[in-house]
């Protein structure tokens, strides 16, 4: 309709990365605007939207019945469609604020996984146009993610990305804009999360919550061992007597909760590096292995893939907005957005 395109002419264009843990979206012309939780609290009564982000997310554990705190992204997929439509249209709404627009009808970039089936795409499609856009382009996070750490994609070299999020862990093999070759798993920083719930409980007998498991890992987690120990207080709820109870626990514990899914991580990077093309092996092994996403961040993961590769390994500056950096890139770039964006699932073009 020619009243969405004038509307559009006001709109500020987007680029987003849903992820499990976090939204964050990108305003061309103006950078990166929002970083929040992919969290949503609604009450049940009355289907109004309480609190989404971080505020949401102060809430979880702790809300009365008819208060549901949500979170609609699981493994970098949608698994609730209206919500994630509700905080879409609740992060555009506030992108456009201060602007004149009554209506918004942003286009919109959004960096999605590599194993996303035509009905993700489609869900994802859907759920950002019944949010408001009048346009919506999807783009392998891992591209996205190689443009925001500024490495040259679109040149005939070897370029290796393992990005660590929340709900995914996605190694690839870039070359002449294009994924060569990729390994996808469900093991990321949430699963670490879960090992140190898991490792509380079978060791010390105590409940944990996701956040305090989360503040342990981010805190005293890590990958190898520390020239200096690290240890903090484990609180939580004793499981014998019901009551609180506190422990300290030790960066080695931690690792030793955590091992199960570095190892993993490390064997499916050899994997992947096993199924790459000699040539682009060579281009890897003299240029390195990049890291992206929050979970690069822990301790000594780096030196922990890099001495069991047997090739230098870095992580990316600013490794949690790479995704979101890329999306603001190919904002700017219609030629290099047209050449790496999926099929659309849909006609989501508004005319």
């Amino acid at each position: 309709m020619l009243l969405n395109k004038l509307f559009g002419r006001f709109s500020h264009d987007l680029g987003i990365d849903l992820g499990t843990s976090n939204t964050r979206v990108f305003v061309r012309d103006l950078g990166l605007v929002i970083d929040e939780p992919s969290v949503v609290a609604i009450n049940t009564r009355t289907n109004q939207i309480l609190a989404v982000g971080v505020d949401a997310q102060d809430m979880l554990g702790k809300t009365p019945p008819h208060v549901l705190t949500a979170k609609p992204l699981q493994k970098g997929l949608i698994s609730d469609f209206d919500i994630t439509e509700k905080m879409l249209k609740y992060f555009i709404d506030r992108v456009h604020k201060e602007s004149f627009t009554i209506i918004p009808r942003p286009r919109v970039v959004i960096g999605v996984p590599l194993d996303i089936t035509e009905v993700e795409r489609k869900a994802v499609e859907d759920a950002t146009t019944f949010a408001g856009a009048r346009e919506v382009f999807l783009v392998e996070a891992p591209m996205a993610s190689a443009l925001g750490a500024r490495l040259p994609i679109s040149d005939s070299l070897g370029t290796m990305i393992v990005d660590i999020g929340g709900g995914k862990t996605e190694i690839s093999v870039i070359s002449l804009a294009g994924i060569v070759t990729w390994k996808s798993l469900p093991v990321a920083g949430d699963e670490m999360n879960k090992n140190i719930i898991q490792y509380a409980r079978d060791v010390f007998n105590l409940m944990l919550g996701e956040r305090v498991a989360e503040k342990i890992k981010m805190r005293i987690g890590s990958a190898i061992e520390l020239a200096e120990p690290l240890e903090m207080e484990m609180r939580g709820r004793d499981m014998i007597t019901g009551l609180p109870k506190e422990i300290m626990v030790t960066d080695a514990q931690i690792r030793e909760a955590l091992s199960r899914s570095i190892d993993t991580i490390l064997e499916q990077v050899k994997a992947a590096l096993e199924i790459t093309p000699p040539e682009l092996v060579a281009d890897i092994y003299e240029r390195g292995i990049v890291m992206t996403g929050g979970g690069s961040l822990l301790r000594g993961l780096d030196r922990l893939i890099s001495r069991g590769t047997a090739i230098p390994v870095r992580v990316a500056e600013d490794p949690t907005t790479t995704v979101v950096r890329g999306t603001g890139h190919l904002l700017e770039d219609d030629a290099l957005l047209a050449d790496i964006a999926l099929p659309s699932a849909t006609d989501t073009s508004i005319i």
